[in-house]
């Protein structure tokens, strides 16, 4: 039977390839059997062996070549981080990936460390298990391993491990978050609205918190929903002062600014107060004092501290000045008590109470 058109033609023209020769297990017996047998295993590695040598060869290329982009991913990622960590001065240098995470005038130079380390591990373990994942399915696909059941159970068991461990992807991803942007730090005095307190670990899933009495609060970045970080940028030292109804308010405007400056010249205060203090003015006022509002801006988280010193310098000054912090009040006039009484009812010799009152007059014979 005739083959037509061109696919035929090839068919007739292309050898059909030689089957293997059968291997024969059995133990030899004789010297033919050993022969044979020889023959055969030869002729068996003859035919396989390119295969093996290729098959090696392709794995050996997979790991080598798996190991060389997983180092120079991994120096990748440290020199984007390191150029990411850079001072906002070197911007001009290095591009707009200079200073991204060095929140100049915020974060010293040990937090910035601590962030690119935290930020780098985590993308270089992603980096690791993508380039070595993928390497070792490409192995077993060398190796002849049907990686079709392999990839669906994986796709299912990651599904069902997705649908269970999903607060731990939500715990994972906010902590990743957080250190990116900076929202707090290890020594950071924060809010999160489950607890307060100073932060003591910053971890990818777990965020540790020393409270106020000594506890140990453990909050799941995945719950945090909001943050107030007291330690910041600057704190604000709030102080208000009372005087006397009747006091200058000038005057005492003048003494306040000359109290604060020279308390700002003090260590260590000279390096807590951040700028000029403030007297925002009158916060209230009652009938016999007024309060001023003085604020002070100060290095965060020693707004306390600035505040109560303030307050012992003023008190000092004004007890020099002589202000009053309360009007005295008037003195009270005592009334003489009346020395006459009420006149009584036996006053009056006419009375019926008095009549009463009278002796009974003998009786006489």
């Amino acid at each position: 039977m005739f083959r037509s058109g061109t696919t035929g033609l090839l068919a007739d023209a292309a050898p059909s390839p030689d089957p293997l020769p059968k291997l024969d297990l059995r133990l030899p017996t004789s010297a033919g059997e050993v022969s044979t047998s020889t023959r055969q295993a030869a002729s068996w590695l003859d035919a396989n062996w390119q295969s093996w040598v290729e098959g090696a060869l392709r794995i050996v290329f997979i790991v080598l070549l798996a190991m060389v982009l997983r180092a120079v991913v991994r120096k990748l990622i440290t020199q984007l981080i390191t150029r990411m960590t850079r001072h906002s001065e070197h911007e001009a240098e290095f591009g707009r990936l200079g200073g991204l995470l060095a929140n100049s005038g915020v974060v010293n130079t040990e937090r910035r460390q601590q962030r690119s380390e935290a930020i780098g591990s985590v993308l270089r373990s992603v980096a690791s298990f993508s380039i070595l994942g993928t390497a070792a399915l490409m192995v077993l696909s060398a190796l002849g391993v049907n990686l079709a059941p392999l990839l669906a159970s994986a796709g299912v068991a990651g599904v069902a491990i997705g649908f269970g461990a999903r607060n731990l992807v939500t715990d994972f991803l906010s902590g990743v978050f957080m250190i990116m942007e900076d929202q707090y730090g290890v020594g950071d005095e924060i809010d999160t609205g489950v607890a307060t307190g100073t932060v003591l670990e910053v971890g990818l899933r777990v965020t540790k918190l020393r409270g106020g009495n000594g506890e140990i609060w453990y909050i799941r970045n995945g719950e945090v929903k909001r943050i107030a970080n007291m330690s910041q940028g600057w704190s604000t030292a709030s102080v208000d002062v009372q005087v006397a109804y009747r006091e200058d308010l000038e005057r005492v405007e003048s003494l306040i600014h000359e109290t604060a400056e020279q308390l700002g010249k003090e260590e260590p205060y000279d390096e807590l107060v951040w700028g000029r203090v403030k007297v925002l003015g009158v916060e209230s006022v009652a009938s016999d004092s007024v309060v001023l509002r003085v604020e002070a801006r100060t290095t965060p988280g020693e707004s306390a501290k600035v505040g109560r010193a303030l307050r012992q310098r003023l008190k000092t000054a004004f007890d020099e000045a002589g202000v009053r912090l309360k009007e005295e009040p008037a003195p009270v006039v005592a009334v003489p008590a009346v020395e006459s009484a009420a006149p009584s009812a036996l006053a009056d010799p006419s009375s019926a109470r008095s009549l009463a009152a009278k002796p009974i007059p003998l009786q006489t014979d």
